[in-house]
């Protein structure tokens, strides 16, 4: 969970308690994307250079800042993006916003398709993914719940909707909010939020499921990315792992040639008999 603020125009679901369903999800729900903001003003550009991109507030405990380094570096060390030639950026406790003149929120992680990162990191510009910049907002968006205090089934639900994040997911891995520990929704044409799967979100390539195991020296059932065939986007360790894997089994099959040729009389160095 990471504390955010949203716009005051976002209307809210109710307030929802543990194993409840979601919030308003038909097509026909009342909630609605407001109409798109008009191109900034001289003003809003000024005020850009004003906005608080980062206030310093830490990570709320260790597991959830494992499980966001789990859901982005895999991503950059072993995913090709959405197809060739599409870029793409996965960030986590990054601001969004979506007018210099609304409230951000800070998903725990977002992946975006189709961006190519500012390269100026310090440019005010590049210090949060503005909306208006990128000309898109991400299209997942994942919280992480520790606490029933998050506002993940309203604020944020009724914000990320507002924003206009195409697939919103909530991981409740202590199941405080919701029954199940994964939910996926992705936005109507109509602007409302509607249950979708997780194992593959729509319009993305990815997929989320749980994967119980160890990462960074603990052991804990963990949220993770998966390709459309259900196959785990590896970290670097197990990418590095699988290669050393499979050099050990290239080298043992070579061994075995080389064996079977000189127990036929064949040099292996130039194929020649004995």
């Amino acid at each position: 969970m990471t504390k955010s603020a949203v716009s005051p125009a976002a209307s809210s679901p109710p307030h929802h308690k543990t194993t409840v369903t979601s919030p308003a999800v038909s097509q026909e729900s009342d909630q609605r994307i407001p109409p798109a903001h008009p191109p900034l003003t001289p003003a809003d550009i000024r005020a850009v250079e004003h906005l608080v991109t980062e206030d310093g507030t830490p990570v709320d405990n260790r597991f959830s800042e494992k499980q966001r380094r789990l859901l982005t570096s895999p991503l950059y060390t072993s995913w090709g993006g959405p197809g060739r030639g599409r870029p793409f950026m996965v960030c986590a406790g990054v601001g969004l916003f979506l007018h210099p003149r609304e409230a951000p929120l800070v998903p725990d992680v977002f992946l975006s398709l189709d961006v190519e990162e500012m390269q100026e990191p310090w440019a005010k510009a590049g210090r949060s993914y503005f909306i208006w910049e990128y000309k898109k907002a991400p299209d997942v968006v994942i919280e992480i719940v520790s606490n029933e205090k998050g506002g993940e089934m309203a604020a944020k639900y009724a914000g990320y909707a507002h924003f206009g994040v195409p697939c919103y997911v909530i991981y409740d891995p202590l199941s405080l909010i919701q029954e199940d520990p994964v939910r996926a929704w992705r936005l109507t044409s109509g602007g409302a939020y509607s249950p979708c799967p997780h194992h593959l979100l729509p319009g993305i390539g990815l997929g989320l499921r749980l994967w119980r195991g160890r990462f960074d020296n603990l052991e804990a059932t963990w949220l993770r990315w998966q390709d459309a065939s259900g196959d785990l986007i590896p970290t670097g360790a197990e990418r590095a792992d699988q290669e050393r894997a499979n050099a050990a089994r290239e080298r043992d099959r070579a061994d075995r040639l080389e064996a079977q040729l000189r127990s036929h009389g064949i040099s292996p160095e130039n194929g020649k008999t004995g």
